[in-house]
């Protein structure tokens, strides 16, 4: 079963996040909350976290994982960014935004595109998900909380815990979030390139959902 930690979405209880992390530090899989929707988490080495992730969501290998940072200046330990594109990330994060960006090598290959060895990186705007990363120390390896055959991901923590609780570490209440994920925004090629039209706006990429 699931441990299940109801933390103040706005002032996160030290105590219980220390705990929370400290189950991911030990190969746990997680539900916690974001800026956009619930997400479920492991640590970037642990594959066999990572694999129980994939089972869950029934994902396929070209599916983009994404590296949950808690600055810019973490995210760029893990991905190639020109000044041009710092200067737009730093415009927009902390946002509900998702950026697939060409990985460096401390991304394990696992978790990247197979083809153009890509990876998923973002900067939440939610005080939980960013005092689990600032205890973590280190990214947190995550993908959208949603289900198979569902089209809208679970708002309510206590009906993550009800369909999941068999399968997952921790289940981390930080209330109602939203059923919108992230913006998608490939920056690969230079120009923005809208992947998913999702939570954010996306006029400070000269974009729209159109």
């Amino acid at each position: 079963m699931a441990q299940f930690f109801s933390i103040h979405p706005e002032t996160p209880q030290g105590r219980l996040i220390r705990d929370a992390v400290k189950i991911l530090r030990e190969g746990g899989v997680v539900a916690y909350p974001t800026d956009s929707c619930y997400a479920l988490g492991c640590r970037l080495s642990d594959k066999q976290a990572m694999e129980r992730i994939i089972a869950i969501r029934q994902l396929d290998l070209r599916h983009h994982f994404t590296l949950v940072c808690r600055d810019l200046s973490e995210l760029g330990t893990y991905a190639k960014v020109d000044n041009a594109t710092y200067r737009l990330l730093k415009a927009v994060t902390p946002g509900p935004y998702t950026f697939i960006l060409q990985a460096t090598k401390e991304v394990p290959r696992r978790t990247l595109h197979p083809k153009r060895q890509t990876i998923g990186l973002r900067v939440p705007d939610h005080p939980v998900a960013l005092a689990m990363l600032e205890e973590m120390g280190e990214p947190i390896l995550s993908c959208t909380l949603m289900l198979p055959g569902d089209d809208l991901p679970p708002t309510d923590p206590y009906e993550i815990r009800d369909v999941l609780d068999k399968q997952l570490d921790a289940i981390i209440d930080g209330g109602y979030c939203g059923v919108e994920p992230t913006s998608v925004i490939d920056l690969t090629s230079g120009a923005p390139e809208l992947i998913r039209a999702g939570a954010g706006k996306l006029t400070a990429f000269g974009l729209s959902a159109a």
